[in-house]
């Protein structure tokens, strides 16, 4: 039955003083209307009650379920929420196995319900719309920066309150090393997540990761919160050393002095943020090799020796700045090759000429022996770039011919040459290998030679089909074999496929 009670005017207070929507007060009410229903007639129904959101009128139902028939005359296992079809169709027939029957029951009178129990559930309900309140403001707000006030402090962790009922955590490993703080103090912090918990959403801050430190500077710098000047990328030892890579999308603005500032001021002011945190901006370059160059200032690069496969760098300094590249405990090159992605290995120019020597030595040996070459040009190979059998056996012939004092001739002689050495080291190989030894259908396969069968069946592809199943990136690491060879062979070798 139907009972007129002042609900609205509960509804509305409410609302108002929790800041959340009506309509989850309502669902609030109706939870605990529900709970005191099941009360009064101590056994675990299904109730469904419903409000009138404009009138505050509710009304109260039993809900019952439509289930199979038992076997073997057996009872329902829920008597009290279920009815069995057989009975439910003596009254109406067009009822089926999974619908639902609601029957109108007496509504408690909500001045009558358990104050603690209504209390309860309505909280809770509030409650949880405030933590989701909550935790949707701050997920718009995650990768920002944040400022509260240090509400309470432990070993493992301080807690900020951020204003609105919200708070956040920053553990002591996201805080800077030794960073002292007290209850009242204002700190800036990096919002990395936001976590939902039972408890309400867990807030988590930093302030030692890169992403505090991009923000600092987009504070403090118009330029690169506008955009003109982009941060590529950041490397730090919190609370001690950081570099910063720069470049500016404008080409009349100096993107590393913008972000110094009028005497340092703005750098300093990010420094200061951070306990002191020295930060060396450096200039961005597209080329790594003068990326690495710049990341290792403040010492002076003399030259690198970048090996692209190992995506590493021998950087090259004098003797007297050896110490400032490595710096304090490794920090000015581990910092250098955060920021660049790139491995650094810091030699002295002696220790580079030396290695430089070595490995234009280990190159004429290898040219001279293995193509019968005299040294003048095995030496004007190396000088052309040329570091392997492979490179001159299957780099195109217009590259040779493009080498002063090179013809056609000359250029098919070093090709035959390398081709056969690389054979000869492949059939060595193969000897080492008995097992790994090409199919006949791999050999004869067109656009196929002996020297690279091998060195496919030293990959584990012996046969056509092993070949044919592969993908171009497959191949990368087969010397001498670019791509569109490498689609071509794996064309050939599908080719009896579609017969």
């Amino acid at each position: 039955m139907s009972k007129e009670i002042p609900l609205k005017l509960i509804v509305g207070a409410v609302s108002n003083e929790k800041g959340v929507s009506e309509e989850v007060v309502f669902q609030a009410i109706e939870a605990a209307l529900i709970t005191a229903t099941k009360k009064k007639h101590g056994a675990d129904l299904d109730i469904r009650v419903i409000i009138d959101r404009k009138s505050g009128s509710y009304e109260t139902f039993r809900l019952w379920s439509v289930v199979p028939d038992p076997l073997d005359s057996l009872p329902i296992e829920f008597p009290l929420k279920q009815k069995a079809e057989s009975e439910v169709h003596k009254t109406n027939p067009s009822l089926k196995v999974g619908d639902t029957i609601e029957e109108p029951m007496e509504s408690v009178d909500f001045g009558r319900i358990a104050v603690q129990t209504a209390k309860q559930v309505i909280l809770k309900k509030v409650r949880e719309a405030e933590f989701e309140n909550i935790a949707e403001e701050f997920r718009k707000k995650k990768g920002q920066l944040l400022t509260g006030v240090v509400k309470k402090t432990s070993r493992e962790a301080v807690i900020l309150d951020l204003g609105g009922y919200a708070e956040a955590i920053l553990r002591k490993e996201d805080m800077l090393p030794r960073e002292a703080v007290r209850p009242g103090d204002r700190l800036k912090a990096y919002l990395c997540d936001v976590i939902m918990e039972s408890r309400g959403p867990q807030l988590v801050l930093s302030r030692t990761c890169n992403e505090m430190l991009i923000e600092l500077f987009k504070l403090e710098v118009p330029e690169v919160g506008e955009g003109i000047i982009e941060i590529k990328s950041a490397a730090r030892e919190p609370g001690i050393r950081a570099k910063i890579a720069v470049k500016t999308n404008d080409g009349r603005i100096d993107p590393v002095g913008a972000c110094v500032g009028m005497r340092g001021a703005r750098v300093q002011a990010v420094s200061n943020e951070l306990g002191g945190e020295r930060v060396d901006i450096v200039l961005w370059d597209d080329n790594p090799a003068q990326f690495v160059m710049n990341g290792m200032a403040p010492a002076e690069v003399l030259s690198i020796v970048v090996d692209e496969d190992a995506h590493t760098m021998d950087v090259a300094v004098s003797e007297d700045h050896l110490s400032q590249a490595i710096g304090r405990n490794g920090q000015n090159v581990r910092l250098a090759s955060q920021l660049t992605g790139w491995e650094l290995n810091v030699i002295t120019d002696k220790e580079a000429k030396a290695r430089t020597e070595a490995e234009h030595q280990r190159l004429l040996d290898v040219f001279m022996k293995q193509l019968h070459m005299d040294v003048d040009v095995a030496t004007i190979l190396i000088e052309e770039g040329f570091t392997s059998l492979e490179e001159v056996a299957y780099v195109p012939i217009q590259e040779l011919l493009e080498i002063e004092g090179f013809d056609e001739e000359i250029v098919n002689e070093l090709r035959g040459r390398a081709k056969d050495a690389l054979l000869t080291q492949a059939i060595a190989s193969e000897e080492r290998l008995n097992e790994k030894e090409p199919a006949e259908d791999l050999l004869t396969l067109e656009g196929m030679d002996r020297h690279l069968a091998f060195l496919l069946a030293n990959q584990g592809i012996q046969t056509r089909d092993d070949l044919a199943e592969l993908a171009v990136d497959d191949l990368k690491d087969i010397p001498g074999l670019n791509e569109s060879k490498a689609a071509e062979l794996i064309m050939a070798a599908r080719a009896h496929w579609f017969v």
